[in-house]
């Protein structure tokens, strides 16, 4: 849906500093944009809930990170999320892949679209959810919004294929 250079562009204008990920088939086409921007430091952890402890360090220390994962690292990542977001109230955004979300044939019933986005309900994550090319800066508007705040928030984006 978008491209890894129209992503680091945006996360650039929105102050990120670090993008803490592990690669799935989509969001990983977005990884070497990243890396190649000067402004930008791609961490990449092993699991994703590596991922909400790394970013929330990161915060700590001063930086301004963002978690990239999949939905299925999200399931994976419940505690480690719960710690960071809940119990120390740390603001730390995220952008997750929606799997199968747009296309269902590749995985026929794919349980992620069960699961998503009462999951992120039940975490009490302000989320938007990204269908379309033309939805670009209704993430950054979103993150403006919960920085502004200072509350964590996600936008999903969909995925068209597994």
């Amino acid at each position: 849906m978008f491209s890894g250079a129209e992503i680091a562009s945006l996360f650039v204008s929105m102050g990120i500093t670090h993008v803490v990920s592990i690669a799935d088939s989509t969001i990983g086409q977005w990884h070497p944009a990243i890396e190649r921007s000067p402004d930008l430091r791609l961490v990449r952890v092993c699991r994703e809930g590596e991922a909400w402890a790394v970013a929330a360090g990161l915060y700590l220390g001063g930086a301004t990170p963002l978690v990239l994962i999949q939905c299925t690292g999200l399931f994976e990542s419940g505690d480690a999320l719960r710690n960071v977001l809940h119990d120390w109230k740390l603001p730390i955004f995220s952008v997750i892949g929606y799997r199968s979300y747009l296309n269902q044939t590749t995985l026929p019933g794919d349980t992620c679209l069960v699961f998503t986005e009462p999951l992120l309900d039940a975490w009490r994550i302000d989320y938007r959810l990204i269908k379309s090319p033309a939805q670009l800066d209704e993430i950054r508007t979103h993150y403006l919004a919960c920085r502004d705040a200072s509350t964590p928030g996600a936008v999903v984006i969909a995925e068209g294929k597994a």
